[in-house]
């Protein structure tokens, strides 16, 4: 058994300044307000409009923000693991790129893609690393540039989607009582036909003729989607509770993916919580994919409190999907 746990002992993000709204959107695409409203709970979602500036930019000033706000130089970063599925090229890894901009030289770092549940993935594996002693040091950041890959002439998936990052930073205690506690997480690769990027990888690389197409923007079947992600984020979430004993009334937070409201309600009805237990701000940014377990708990920090309960949980392409349980390890820095 490990001497270590892993904790988050501190968090950022970074979100574009340019808002998409609902009102807007409707005039972009056969769409209104109360549609999007009704079906997935999003008022607007923030866009990266430069187009010299993509995934690796935001990541890194989230990373940049969290370096300053938590005292940290960059040499004494160990390892960064960026999850993304929108990275700035095949290769390099966004990553890398990130590690350049904000000085990270004594460290490894690489890309990890699981669709929407990148973030937990890659929290899950960094705090391996941790725990077993050989990174000191880790951050994971989630960051993604959805809009470059959203056909916004397609009202079914274009009012889901926003830009945007968020930056952990992911060390050892030996409180065994704090910090990331317990994990579950899965796949079933039968959703990858329901959920897809049709172009752009090794089977069906570019060309005209997929450009002509579309094929290199988000291609989603919805009702599949949504009765699988209903099911597989109770699932796993419920689970959990049992597995340590969580009654709903001993949980401080439940800190679900934003891909739609129905979801985020249907999931906090099976585990027994209130709304007041739930974090939620798709209204404002959307599905920021990779970015958005990081964002809520950066917009939340300064309302947990050491010891918390929260339970993470989420649902992406592949399909995959997870929970992880941990004990908040530090009260807001005043």
């Amino acid at each position: 058994m490990s001497k270590f746990n892993a904790h988050i002992t501190g968090i950022d993000a970074y979100v574009p300044d340019y808002i998409l709204t609902n009102d807007e959107l409707s005039r972009m695409v056969d769409t209104t307000d109360e549609w999007i409203m009704t079906r997935i709970g999003i008022k607007e979602r923030r866009i990266m409009k430069d187009k010299d500036k993509a995934s690796a930019f935001m990541g890194a000033e989230a990373v940049k923000k969290l370096l300053a706000k938590t005292n940290t130089s960059p040499d004494e970063i160990d390892l960064l693991v960026c999850a993304t599925v929108t990275p700035d090229m095949q290769f390099p890894a966004t990553g890398n790129i990130i590690s350049d901009m904000v000085g990270i030289k004594n460290a490894f770092s690489h890309d990890l893609n699981a669709g929407c549940s990148s973030f937990l993935y890659a929290l899950m594996e960094a705090t391996k690393y941790v725990e077993t002693g050989f990174a000191k040091k880790v951050i994971v950041v989630g960051t993604d540039k959805m809009s470059t890959i959203v056909d916004y002439t397609d009202r079914t998936v274009c009012p889901i989607f926003g830009d945007g990052a968020g930056a952990i930073l992911l060390e050892p205690t030996t409180d065994k009582d704090l910090g990331i506690i317990d994990a579950e997480l899965k796949v079933d690769g039968v959703g990858r036909k329901w959920l897809h990027q049709k172009a752009g990888g090794s089977l069906n690389p570019a060309s005209h003729e997929t450009v002509d197409a579309r094929e290199h923007y988000i291609y989603q079947e919805g009702q599949p989607v949504f009765k699988y992600a209903v099911s597989r984020m109770a699932d796993v979430s419920v689970d959990m509770m049992k597995k340590h004993d969580i009654k709903p009334d001993d949980l401080a937070w439940f800190v679900p993916h934003q891909a739609n409201m129905r979801i985020i309600d249907a999931t906090a009805r099976r585990m027994g919580i209130s709304p007041d237990q739930v974090m939620i701000n798709i209204q404002r940014y959307g599905n920021t994919t990779s970015a958005t377990l990081p964002l809520l708990l950066w917009e939340w920090e300064n309302k947990l409190k050491k010891g918390d309960k929260l339970i993470l949980s989420t649902f992406g392409a592949g399909f995959t999907w997870g929970a992880v349980y941990l004990k908040w390890a530090y009260d807001p820095k005043k």
